[in-house]
């Protein structure tokens, strides 16, 4: 069983005062519900998932859920919305009850919560496994923050090591990085006693049932086929930039729908939709967003492939990653890619208070200064001073290109 630093966090957040009703929310098979149970063992838990007991549940009065469920985990709490009433009863009349509601995607954030539950919950997002968490092997492991990470909480120390050969923890570093370019985060096959060929199988059917669940719960579709093949061209043209109707032209599908199925994959958390940064209106920038599928893993099943990744899907599982760190930590931080119309591209833009850090992505062995060249001159286009450039590869040497911009290895950096 790997650790999870969002542990730490959650824990956290159930000693505040605030803390009676927390929701976790994100995509189906990511482990909410075993590491909610792990943390708390003696809250009772009610699967609603379940079609019999789910009505018997309905029936509860407050006082009933305050006399036999003061304390209880929710799982699939989306699948009876009624539910949430009767949970904000018993806190709006009882001061000791405390719950936990896990669920599978966010449309029951945007409607039921805001709501019913404003101002009475807090609300943490749960992600895949992180590198650092794929490094551990029990719940006793502590896991270690990336390089990233230190820098977004300002615990950096020192200068970057010259070579990722330097790294004491390398070999470890490395192995996690090609699970996870194997075969993604999901926990499930994380598991060492799983063989190659049953982690693919594990996939598929994750992607059959996200299709048959998750989609026909979100949206009641009748005929999937048109989701279907929106989601082959997504996972063949991840890191693009989302022109919607161009997409729909090359689809026969309209617009519209195109629009609405993309918000269908964010809400599922299966894709981020990175907006583009534009806070220059002197600067002719481009408006659209770009798309990164969450897990290459998934990505691999939908397409039906195994080994051997393209460019695209490089940029996307480093966005990814990247995300997830960010989530993990629960960094109050903005995210953005920013293309001009000359051609000056920025994989990933983090907006801190004060100031941003920028990622360019490659999927080179070797980088030179010309790698870099897109990150050179861009903070006159910035509405903030660039604290801090980096140009992620493969390249296992690091390379200062001046005070601001540095080359470093991806696993090193993540890892």
């Amino acid at each position: 069983m790997k650790n999870r630093k969002i542990a730490d966090l959650i824990v956290q957040r159930h000693a505040w005062k605030t803390g009676r009703i927390i929701i976790l929310t994100g995509a189906r098979q990511t482990g909410k519900t075993t590491l909610i149970r792990h943390l708390f063992p003696d809250y009772e838990y009610i699967s609603v998932d379940d079609p019999i007991m789910r009505e018997r549940y309905s029936q509860l009065a407050a006082s009933q859920w305050n006399a036999l469920y003061p304390k209880a985990i929710l799982d699939e709490v989306q699948k009876e919305p009624g539910l949430i009433e009767s949970i904000k009863s018993v806190y709006d009349q009882w001061e000791t009850p405390k719950y936990f509601l896990l669920r599978s995607s966010q449309l029951l954030l945007l409607e039921k919560v805001k709501e019913s539950l404003a101002g009475r919950c807090i609300i943490i997002e749960f992600v895949p496994l992180t590198l650092p968490e794929l490094r551990t092997k029990s719940w006793n492991d502590p896991v270690e923050d990336s390089i990233f990470q230190k820098i977004l909480m300002n615990t950096q120390e020192g200068e970057f090591l010259p070579s990722f050969l330097l790294d004491k923890k390398m070999a470890e570093k490395q192995i996690a990085w090609e699970h996870y370019l194997e075969f993604g985060a999901y926990p499930a096959v994380s598991d060492e006693e799983m063989g190659t060929e049953e982690k693919h199988v594990w996939l598929q059917n994750y992607v059959r049932t996200y299709l048959e669940r998750d989609i026909r719960d979100l949206a009641s579709f009748r005929d999937l086929e048109p989701f279907v093949k929106l989601q082959r061209y997504l996972a063949e043209n991840t890191a693009s930039l989302v022109n919607a109707a161009a997409i729909a032209n090359q689809l026969g599908l309209t617009s519209k729908t195109i629009q609405r199925y993309l918000r269908y994959f964010e809400l599922s958390y299966q894709a981020i939709v990175l907006p583009a940064w534009s806070k220059n209106p002197g600067k002719r920038l481009t408006k659209m967003p770009k798309i990164h599928y969450m897990d290459n893993g998934v990505v691999q099943a939908v397409l039906q492939k195994k080994g051997g990744i393209t460019g695209g899907e490089f940029e996307s599982l480093v966005i990814a990653e990247i995300h997830k760190q960010i989530a993990t930590i629960s960094a109050q931080v903005q995210t953005y890619h920013l293309r001009t119309y000359d051609g000056k591209e920025v994989d990933l833009l983090i907006e801190m208070p004060d100031y941003y850090l920028a990622f360019e992505i490659k999927k080179a062995d070797r980088i030179t200064a010309h790698d870099a060249r897109n990150l050179m001159g861009l903070e006159e286009l910035l509405n903030k001073p660039l604290k801090k450039a980096f140009l992620l590869s493969n390249d296992r040497d690091t390379k200062v290109f001046n005070d601001k911009i540095i080359a470093i290895n991806t696993t090193m950096f993540l890892g």
